[in-house]
């Protein structure tokens, strides 16, 4: 009878435990070990599952009794009782717990009852995790088991009569799988891995079913495929009732393993291939010296048998050697789905069946296919020794097999030999623990920058003797035992996750138990912690006794409970023990950037340290580690003493030494006094003092005068000191002193505080500089120090104007985020562009538009940046800014039409045409042609009406100014001469006077793609605009405008021509039908003004007309369709201003002498309201009229309510441009007669 739990998985859903570990990790559990006082290893009371424990004696009975007992019963009787069974009633049992520890299965008999992890609170208010009862009931036959849950857990149960079936967590069957006749023995899992090396075979997931002379082997994929949808197939036959669903068949292999009399346990290693060495030993061997070898080794599936003759059986699969089976799979799903979950006692799911049910069950017994045979390569021969169960490492290299003699043997399976034995362990029971290596190691290890590194552990549970052991692997000793109870159970589920692959898994971090121990008399569920470094050498490892002292000391620090005496004396004696150098500093660093400890306690801590590092033999000490205590000791002494001079004590280092003394608070001379006895070279003070300056700037802009003074105070003591300014400085030459006060200077933000220790500079400089001359001398001294600190704070002077217009706030629902910040720095950084950058960025924050930016922008910003805030050079900017910030978001089709209004206000055609090139290669190219494809794929008008209209005014502007190009000269660009220095990239403006002249018929060419495009979105036309096209036309498409390409050329196919006069016809019919804003009854009576975009702009005939003449459709057509169109909608006004442009008269006339009939045909024939006389003056028109009134079909007509004035003005149209002896002439003179005479009427 065997129990063997997998997981499955559903998009990547997982269950984090550490909650679990944390809650019971704590002081108020008693952990057992027999190690010393230095913890190597630990047992983590885990999951305490109190209703389990309460209930103990009731599952026993549940599960040994003959007869059933039914849940309802059960549950409320599982907290009564109180007795405990001290007897071994666990190694009756067959018991599974999932990776994730929250299911638990036990079965005996034909009987299962499953636990689920639940929170409850107990007396004291607490609350914990326990396992409580959540499913019991009967199996079909022997066998059973459970999983994890991620997502949802399935029950695998192998049976004696040879078949296994698959359940849900509460019961539920989903399918039942008959592969072999014989007692089911063993079913193992295997889940993916992620391959910790680049070498390592990635294998595959896989469930195995262990018969006494056959393997079965079913694929990971196909059975969590299967499962899942059966799981759905089940929760939807719930729900609507129905009883059997047929599942898809299972594709499996079976072995019949031959040359081994007796197999009790099985592993499935894994895909293997083997090395050129041993595939020709391999050969050798079984061939004799004559033997071909293959070119490449072949992939093999390895598996491992024990049992007895021989004690161990290697065998060898090789891949494609048996074709998968197809399986007939019986699926059991009845109607009663709901009751099924709770009643156990019912026997829908199989359980108690009467014989006729058994006899009709074996009567359609599924088809068995037979195994193929699979000999053994080799084994360990022992004829009086039985393996009673193996165990694979999660690494898939080793192996633990127990036997009958009380032994736990080790296995080699790449070589197929015992390399380790231990005796003394009868009825043991194995598992595996894979320890990743800590963080904190890798700092240490002379392989950090290899791949992370894991140990291996084997864990042995001894029950005869209580005890639980840690072995390291391979040849390690022993790190760990633990005092157990004799009646525990050690339960090593060896796999993870199903469902789980090589895409999946990245970045998959599930917390499982690899190992957990099972003790039934106190209810107790715990797992073995084991630290990394035991595997790297015994007990007495310094490094691994180094690494433990560090994470006491840093648990130490974490405590803020701990007296400052206690903590002084604690962590001096680590600090001490520690004998690695890099431990030893990393441990003082971990202690001085505590903020927990004081600074007497640290300063005690450093200089016991610094002490006991002098009198060892110098040889011995690290330099380093010395150097380091050394200035961390002066440091902190230089705390204490500026401690003791300021009244208020400051967070930050630099606010504590200098803020006192700019805000007045502190003594100076002291100060500096004491700054310079510490040691603290002079360099490193500048820096302090000018970032404390920097950082306060509105304390410092509050009060500026005196902080000013007392700068100034400061800098010159500085300056004083020895190693500051040197005493050999030419003042013809840079100082490199002054040189670190105009860095800092320049790469600060905060211009206003820049500005002012920039002038204090200065002075102090020309003040040094004067003191250095000759007295005597009436000619100020000239120096390039002093000229270096002009332009500094002029450039200074330029940042605080600049800086003050980006600092002012957007209004509100403005796009664009926080304000850029600004320095000398950037902006040089930013090239010649930088500054005009900087405003466009606040311009786009601004949201303002092209024609307002002039007066928008200070005076005092333009007049200081006359050339770098020129308008071309800003505009252009601003059109680059905002067709950036339309790329990042193509649904703001405002941001690109701003930028093409920037474009237009550019006043050279140079820069102009351009920046039309860089827009359309970098941005505008890649939109155009996927809205391009993607309507000539799907054949439907896209809906970003706000895309396609500014490329046309682009494409617009590429014409204007490709044409202005020759009539003007390029513009010369410059900068300011304090910003010449800007070494950053070009200008908007200088890359696109770089740009090649464009090709005008290829400009030409997109530009009527890009109309056509926007007609079809604006009026929402099915149509494929590519197809419009030949194939030249085709092909000239989205090419770079600077080449030359093939265009279309002579008369083009008239079924092309046909296709495009179609299309130009849908848009003038649709513009037509938007513009009419009135209904059918009440028609427009006057030629109202139209709007000047969207799709009732005026402007849509002309363009239809332009497209007509370049797509080489008669214009003329177009004109006519445009009339009648607007006649049809009632819209005769406009009709007529249309009227006299069309050059067909005869035509025309034609088709309005039609729409003219449809419109009496209804007045006549079809109007509701139709009046006596109306129908005498039918009766007196000619029969031939009456006939063809008769047969006009007004239901054409859009607007067939329509005023007789105007139908009768139309009538005297046609009369006036039908010539005489038009064959329709007479009909129009009738016509005419019949209106006047209706109109009379009226």
């Amino acid at each position: 009878m065997t129990l063997f739990p997998f997981t499955l998985t559903e998009n990547e859903l997982t269950w984090d435990t550490s909650d679990w570990e944390s809650a019971w990790d704590s002081g108020d559990n008693k952990e057992e070990e027999a190690t010393s006082a230095s913890k190597v290893c630990s047992f983590v009371f885990h999951q305490p599952f109190q209703d389990f424990i309460s209930g103990i004696a009731k599952l026993l009975q549940l599960l040994t009794n003959t007869h059933t007992i039914s849940t309802e019963c059960f549950a409320p009787q599982v907290e009564e009782v109180t007795t405990v069974q001290s007897a071994p009633w666990l190694q009756d049992c067959v018991v599974s717990l999932s990776p994730c520890s929250d299911l638990l299965v036990l079965a005996h008999d034909q009987k299962a009852a499953f636990l689920s992890a639940k929170w409850r609170s107990v007396d004291s208010g607490r609350e914990e995790m326990t396992l409580a009862v959540s499913w019991t009931g009967t199996l079909s036959n022997d066998e059973g088991s459970s999983t994890g849950r991620p997502d949802w857990t399935c029950v695998v149960v192998g049976f004696t009569s040879g078949y296994v079936r698959f359940y849900t967590e509460n019961g539920v069957l989903l399918l039942a799988q008959l592969l072999h006749e014989d007692p089911v023995l063993r079913l193992k899992c295997r889940t993916y891995e992620i391959p910790r090396h680049p070498g390592v075979t990635e294998q595959h997931e896989e469930l195995s079913i262990l018969y006494p002379a056959a393997l079965v082997t079913i694929d990971g994929f196909s059975l969590f495929q299967s499962l899942r949808a059966c799981r759905n197939q089940v929760a939807r036959a719930a729900a609507a009732g129905s009883d059997v669903i047929q599942p898809p068949p299972l594709a499996y292999k079976k072995w019949g393993l031959q040359d081994m009399e007796t197999i009790v346990d099985h592993s499935s290693v894994g895909i293997m291939t083997l090395c050129v060495f041993d595939q020709m030993r391999n050969a050798s061997i079984l061939g004799g010296f004559n033997a071909s070898v293959k070119g490449s080794p072949p992939a093999m599936c390895q598996y491992v048998t024990v049992g007895g003759g021989p004690y161990t059986g290697f065998y060898y699969a090789v891949e494609g050697s048996s074709q998968p089976l197809l399986s007939h799979v019986a699926l059991a799903v009845a109607s009663k789905l709901t009751s099924a979950l709770f009643s156990a006692a019912s026997g829908w799911l199989g359980w108690h069946k009467n014989k006729n049910e058994e006899e009709a069950v074996q009567k359609h017994k599924p088809k068995v296919e037979p195994a193929t045979p699979l000999g053994i390569r080799f084994g360990l021969p022992d004829s009086r020794r039985h393996g009673e169960s193996i165990c694979l490492s999660p690494c898939n290299t080793l192996a633990g097999v127990t036997d009958d003699f009380g032994r736990v043997t080790l296995l080699d399976l790449a070589r197929g030999i015992c390399i380790r034995m231990w005796k003394g362990y009868r009825d043991a029971q194995l598992g595996w623990l894979q320890v990743p290596e800590e963080r904190g190691d890798r700092e240490f290890s002379p392989s950090s920058a290899l791949p992370r590194r894991h140990a291996l552990f084997l864990v042995i549970y001894a029950p005869r003797r209580g005890i639980l052991e840690v072995w390291a692997m391979q040849q390690g000793p022993r790190v760990g035992a633990f005092t157990v109870g004799k009646h525990c159970r050690l339960l090593y589920a060896g796999y993870r996750l199903m469902g789980v692959n090589s895409v999946t898994s990245q970045g998959w971090q599930l917390h499982t138990q690899q190992v957990c121990l099972l003790d039934p008399i106190t209810g107790v569920l715990r797992t073995v912690n084991i630290p990394f470094h035991l595997a790297l050498s015994d007990k007495k490892s310094e490094r691994a006794k180094d690494i433990h002292l560090f994470k006491r000391l840093t648990t130490l620090l974490r405590s803020r409970e701990v007296e400052p005496d206690i903590l002084e004396s604690e962590a001096k004696s680590v600090l001490l023990d520690i004998k690695h150098p890099a431990i030893k500093k990393q441990a003082l660093e971990s202690l001085l950037s505590n903020k927990n400890p004081p600074v007497s306690c640290l300063t005690n801590i450093t200089c016991s340290l610094y002490d006991t590092l002098k009198q060892q033999d110098p040889e011995e000490v690290d330099d380093a580690l010395l150097q380091f205590c050394s200035s961390q000791l002066k440091l902190l002494q230089l705390y204490t003493g500026i401690q003791n001079l300021h009244s208020a004590a400051d967070t930050k280092t630099w606010n504590f030494m200098f803020w006192g003394c700019l805000s007045g608070k502190s003594p100076l001379h002291k100060v500096c006094d004491t700054l310079q006895q510490a040691g603290i070279g002079p360099q490193q003070l500048l820096s302090l003092l000018l970032s404390v300056w920097l950082q306060r700037e509105k304390e410092v802009l509050q009060k500026p005068e005196e902080t000013v003074r007392n700068l100034h105070t400061l800098l010159i003591a500085l300056s004083n000191m020895k190693g500051a300014v040197e005493e050999s400085w030419d003042p013809q030459s840079v100082s490199p002193w002054w040189q670190q006060v105009r860095s800092i200077c320049i790469q600060s933000h905060n211009a206003a505080a820049a500005l002012l220790a920039a002038l204090v500079a200065h002075h102090a400089v020309k003040a040094c500089i004067t003191s250095r001359a000759d007295s005597k001398s009436e000619w100020e001294a000239v120096s390039l120090e002093l000229e270096q600190w002009v332009v500094c704070v002029r450039q200074l002077e330029d940042v605080l104007v600049l800086q003050t217009l980006l600092l002012v706030p957007p209004p509100q629902g403005a796009a664009g985020g926080a304000a850029a910040q600004c320095s000398i720095k950037t902006l040089l950084e930013g090239g010649t562009g930088g500054i005009a950058d900087s405003v466009s960025k606040w311009v786009f924050r601004q949201n303002l538009a092209g024609d307002g930016l002039k007066d928008t922008l200070p005076k005092q910003l333009c007049q200081r940046f006359p050339h770098s805030l020129s308008p071309d050079l800003l505009f252009a900017h601003c059109c680059w800014e905002y067709v950036v910030q339309w790329n990042k978001d193509p649904e703001e089709g405002q941001h690109l039409c701003w930028a093409v209004e920037h474009l237009r206000l550019v006043s050279s055609p140079h820069i102009q045409l351009g920046i039309c090139t860089m827009m359309w290669s970098t941005f505008i190219v890649k939109r155009l042609s996927a809205a391009a494809y993607l309507m000539e794929k799907v054949s439907h008008a896209l809906t970003k009406l706000t895309v396609l209209c500014p490329h046309c005014l682009l494409c617009s502007f590429f014409m204007q100014a490709d044409s202005a190009v020759e009539e003007v000269s390029a513009p010369e660009l410059s900068v300011e001469e304090v910003w010449c220095g800007a070494e950053g990239p070009a200008s908007i403006a200088e890359l696109a006077l770089e740009q090649r002249g464009v090709h005008y018929p290829l400009v030409q060419h997109h530009c009527l793609l890009a109309s056509l495009l926007h007609a079809a979105m604006t009026f929402s036309l099915k149509v494929k605009p590519l197809s419009l096209f030949d194939s030249k036309g085709k092909n000239a498409f989205f090419r770079d405008l600077t080449t030359i390409q093939l265009m279309p050329s002579g008369d083009m196919d008239p079924g092309l021509v046909s296709l495009r006069q179609e299309f130009l016809l849908r848009v003038l019919t649709s513009w037509v039908q938007a513009i009419d804003d009135f209904s059918s009854s009440a028609p427009v009576t006057s030629s109202a003004p139209l709007p000047s975009c969207g799709p009732k702009a005026d402007w849509w005939p002309s363009l239809c007309l332009e497209l007509g003449s370049l797509l080489q459709v008669n214009p003329d057509i177009l004109r006519r369709h445009i009339v009648c169109e607007l006649y049809n909608q009632g819209l005769d006004l406009r009709a007529e201003e249309v009227m006299l442009e069309v050059e067909d008269k005869d035509v025309l006339g034609s088709q309005l002498l039609v729409l003219t009939g449809q419109r009496l045909s209804y007045s006549l024939l079809h109007s509701q309201s139709q009046t006596q006389a109306a129908m005498e003056l039918l009766a007196r028109l000619p029969p031939t009229l009456c006939t063809w009134l008769k047969a006009m079909d007004p239901s054409e007509l859009r607007c067939p309510l329509v005023p007789l004035t105007q139908t009768s003005r139309l009538v005297g149209r046609l009369i006036e441009i039908l010539p005489e002896n038009h064959a329709q002439y007479s009909l129009a003179l009738h016509l005419l007669e019949a209106v006047e005479a209706l109109t009379t009427e009226d």
